[in-house]
């Protein structure tokens, strides 16, 4: 399965778990074996992923791919991801903070 499919693959598991009162969007920006950017856009709590780059993210997620795939697999927390430098985040702290919530 490719990193594309497995990244829009994540709407499944948007849906119908709402994040009360997000408004913000994320971009992921993913290097090594799989580039891409990728990016999820939370309205009023409900998520929609896509590809490319937005305008002006309220955060920007930098990893390699292989990284974010073990994350999304449960393989690597995203919190010692980001401690042992293997996930790079700028924007809101804020919103990195949940990021964890809706991906694992």
């Amino acid at each position: 399965m490719s990193l594309r499919d497995v990244f829009l693959g994540l709407q499944q598991r948007l849906d119908g778990q709402e994040v009360k009162g997000l408004n913000a969007t994320f971009q992921f920006e993913l290097e090594g074996n799989e580039e891409g950017v990728y990016h999820i856009i939370f309205i009023e709590g409900s998520g929609k992923t896509g590809e490319g780059a937005v305008a002006a993210p309220n955060l920007t997620v930098t990893m390699n791919s292989d990284d974010f795939c073990s994350m999304l697999a449960g393989e690597l927390n995203a919190a010692a991801a980001f401690m042992g430098g293997k996930l790079k985040v700028k924007g809101d702290m804020g919103l990195a903070m949940k990021l964890q919530s809706f991906l694992s």
